[in-house]
């Protein structure tokens, strides 16, 4: 067993006890065996001293137990690290950021508190999963949708704290905006309810996200300033129709006036639903992930160009896909709700879109909602149905990289301007880097549309279980952090080997931003035992320790 650092043995075993007394000793977990579920299996630094693994865990059952465990863990100064079901792979998993602490396992806690089908909200505790949500939607025969993260396993709390996105409608594709009302257990053992929740027997707790005073639900996403027991989110209610509309555009740099026009479509919210890129030049999609992306182009004189060890000439491959007929881009867009609503979006897409030269369009069937099996499993991914999956493990993963199998992957994601140059810019930039570091990446990458203003990269990167190799992955990550740094192009979530590095290059004004928040995690938790490190927020004995 591994000791939190700076803690006895005595303190440690007194607080384990004690964890035990509140909890039962069967929810407390302590060997190796037990403390393997507690690893990143996707650490980039596996097997190393580095790497950051848990002394122990607790598994609380309710909010009350989570209060006299926060209580205890200050008592003997024990670092704690909550997570909800720790399925966030390729940002960390169940892993602490400060090696030794305590995983406070909050999967039991997996009730359903509220759902309220009139004004579209539930209220759930950190255990709650996407598949959970969904089943028990199903069961009570309620008309409301759910928005998804990839893998649906994952807790609809926890996904939201840390930042996590889905599928449907811009209004709840952004998690943590779609949420409304937070309980939360402050490092003091106190517990507080955000927005109107502050008010005794509020009846528009999941309502009103304002409340009175200043707005404080940010301050405990992507932070360590306490354990969230509940969070309230709104939901979409069920439409009536879904279908998909695909715009074809011939040339490369037709994508600069197609994300001009669909942005002020978005802005004006005349389209809502998510929209993808494609290219049949290249032959990929825009859900391909690492080896995912293998080109499934035919055309020979493509090909060449495309397997060109150089790079990519983009005014070649035009005119090559020119010369065979075939479009550069393919964007497809999601439709929601009555059939003359969806008829009357297309339209405005046809003439927004139609400016552009060569542009071709094809609306697909309206169909009622909701789906039958047999048409449910034709579907690429329900996601956009607001149905929860696990099909993101799907996208064809490297077998291996450098000579060493490959186990898993971590996502570099930048956040950069919503334009068509931005985007071939990223583009060339990513590209680059994949040909240096001998990655099986297609020339073309596609920028992920989640955000309705900003584009979202998403670059997996592999992980081994070599220290050689993943040290070479490591230098890879931290390039392309500093890279798009340069260009202003910053991270919005990441793994934790990599927090100190991103929110290093947040450092506008001497870092001001990070000053400000250590001078309140210093405030709040004086003790520094809540979730050090996360998202490179540490407590003061440990930034002192680091000189």
């Amino acid at each position: 067993m591994k000791l939190p650092q700076n803690v006895s043995q005595a303190d440690f075993t007194a607080a384990l006890k004690a964890f035990a007394g509140i909890v039962g000793d069967q929810w407390v977990f302590t060997t190796d065996e037990d403390l393997e579920l507690y690893r990143d299996s996707y650490s980039l630094m596996w097997g190393e001293a580095d790497e950051r693994t848990a002394s122990a865990a607790v598994a609380p059952d309710n909010a009350d137990q989570v209060v006299e465990l926060v209580k205890i863990a200050n008592q003997y100064r024990i670092p704690i690290y909550p997570i909800s079901t720790g399925k966030n792979l390729g940002y960390g998993g169940a892993a602490p950021a400060f090696a030794g602490s305590v995983v406070f396992d909050l999967k039991r806690m997996n009730r359903i508190v509220e759902i309220d089908e009139r004004n579209g909200y539930v209220v759930v505790e950190p255990g709650v999963s996407y598949f959970d949500l969904h089943k028990y939607i199903q069961e009570k025969g309620l008309k409301l949708w759910i928005d998804c993260a990839g893998p649906g396993w994952g807790s609809l709390l926890g996904n939201a704290l840390d930042g996590g996105l889905g599928y449907t409608l811009a209004t709840y594709r952004s998690h943590f905006d779609a949420q409304c009302g937070i309980e939360v257990v402050l490092p003091n053992g106190r517990m507080m309810r955000t927005g109107m929740g502050a008010l005794p027997g509020a009846k528009t707790w999941q309502q009103f996200k304002p409340g009175f005073g200043p707005r404080i639900d940010g301050l405990f996403k992507q932070s360590n300033y306490g354990v969230v027991t509940k969070m309230g989110f709104w939901l979409m209610p069920a439409p009536e129709n879904h279908t998909t509309g695909v715009v074809t555009i011939p040339r490369f740099r037709d994508i600069i006036p197609l994300v001009d026009a669909i942005g002020r479509l978005e802005q004006s919210k005349i389209v809502q639903g998510l929209w993808n890129l494609s290219s049949p030049t290249t032959g990929t999609s825009g859900d391909g992930g690492p080896g995912g992306g293998a080109s499934k182009q035919k055309d020979s004189k493509i090909l060449a160009i495309l397997n060109d060890p150089g790079g990519v000439d983009m005014d070649k491959l035009d005119a090559a896909a020119g010369a065979a007929g075939i479009p550069f881009w393919a964007c497809e867009f999601n439709f929601y709700g009555p059939k003359k609503l969806i008829k009357a979006q297309w339209d405005c897409v046809r003439d927004a879109l139609k400016e552009i030269s060569g542009a071709k369009f094809k609306l697909d069937e309206i169909r009622a909602l909701p789906l039958s099996p047999e048409e449910l499993a034709k579907m690429r991914d329900a996601v956009t149905l607001g149905i929860p999956t696990l099909k993101t493990f799907d996208l064809g993963p490297m077998l291996s990289y450098e000579g060493e199998d490959v186990v898993g992957h971590i996502f570099f994601s930048p956040i950069i301007p919503r334009t068509g140059e931005a985007a071939i810019e990223a583009m060339d930039v990513f590209a680059t880097i994949a040909r240096k570091y001998k990655l099986p990446y297609p020339p073309v990458q596609f920028p992920a549309s989640m955000f309705e203003r900003a584009f979202m990269y998403v670059v997996a990167l592999p992980v081994t279980r070599s220290p050689t190799v993943n040290a070479k992955i490591r230098e890879m990550f931290r390039e392309l952090v500093l890279i798009a740094a340069e260009r202003g192009w910053g991270e919005y979530r990441t793994a934790p080997a990599f927090y100190d590095l991103i929110m290093g290059t947040y450092s506008y004004n001497d870092h001001a931003l990070l000053e400000f928040l250590e001078t309140i995690k210093d405030a709040v938790d004086p003790n520094g035992i809540m979730s050090a490190g996360r998202y490179a927020i540490w407590p003061r004995h440990l930034r002192d320790a680091k000189g």
